[in-house]
């Protein structure tokens, strides 16, 4: 199987988009792009609307990715369980391709016999542990979100911590949705860890509008710089999932 990388964009919301691009139909582009998206729907004693639980689940859909609604005291293992899974999920589908190229037909890993099903998914195991992964995580800051931020902030250290203890490579990012002055903000450039968040996350403002579609939208356009800026600074043939898929 070719060398490759994961890569996933993870929104963590309250509710529904309300100005800007379709954010299901800029996770379906994103999914296209390579680019799958995972959403973690946050609750506290109130309850997402069914507005929201819609979007929630219609953006994972397109996304090709996993959705969750949680309470706000379980966010920490659901972050880790939503990420795990969708990588699961996603290095499946790149076996199942590999498959039917190998046995020329439409077989599935579901369709092997149980021994050989095994086999696959001990590979499966091993690329979860050893592929390279690169995770942009969008927080939604409109104001129903103010309480939820301290344990969005711990949630993504937890989720550094466990991932950090992959073989692969890793690399976060995280934007903010609205921003100060725009309607997305980098709050954190592509870094091997997630502690510095420590520092920015306390000064971030919160309120407005929540441009769920644009914020997708600059994070497929973070992912290609990130691309374009390796070709420029490696002459290495990089493979990425897309390529797989």
């Amino acid at each position: 199987m070719k060398t490759a990388k994961l890569k996933q964009i993870l929104l963590i919301t309250d509710g529904c988009s309300n100005q800007g691009d379709d954010p299901v139909a800029m996770a379906a582009l994103a999914n296209e792009q390579g680019i799958t998206v995972n959403v973690i729907g946050v609750m506290e004693n109130d309850v997402i609307d069914e507005k929201g639980m819609s979007e929630i689940e219609g953006i994972a859909l397109s996304g090709g990715g996993v959705s969750q609604i949680v309470y706000s005291q379980i966010l920490s293992q659901t972050v880790q369980m939503v990420t795990r899974k969708a990588m699961t999920q996603t290095l499946q589908g790149v076996v199942n391709k590999e498959l039917k190229q190998i046995l020329g037909k439409s077989t599935s890993m579901e369709e092997l016999p149980p021994e050989q099903r095994g086999e696959v998914m001990e590979v499966v195991d091993e690329l979860g542990e050893t592929v390279d992964f690169d995770l942009l995580v969008l927080v939604d800051t409109s104001a129903s979100m103010k309480h939820k931020l301290p344990t969005v902030k711990e949630a993504l250290l937890d989720l550094s911590l466990s991932l950090n203890a992959r073989m692969g490579n890793n690399q976060f990012s995280v934007f903010v949705f609205p921003g100060k002055r725009k309607d997305v903000e980098k709050l954190l450039e592509w870094t091997p860890n997630l502690e510095s968040l420590t520092s920015v996350f306390s000064k971030l403002s919160v309120g407005g509008i929540t441009p769920t579609g644009p914020a997708i939208k600059e994070a497929m356009t973070y992912f290609k710089k990130k691309r374009s800026l390796r070709g420029l600074l490696s002459n290495d043939d990089e493979q990425y999932f897309e390529e797989s898929i």
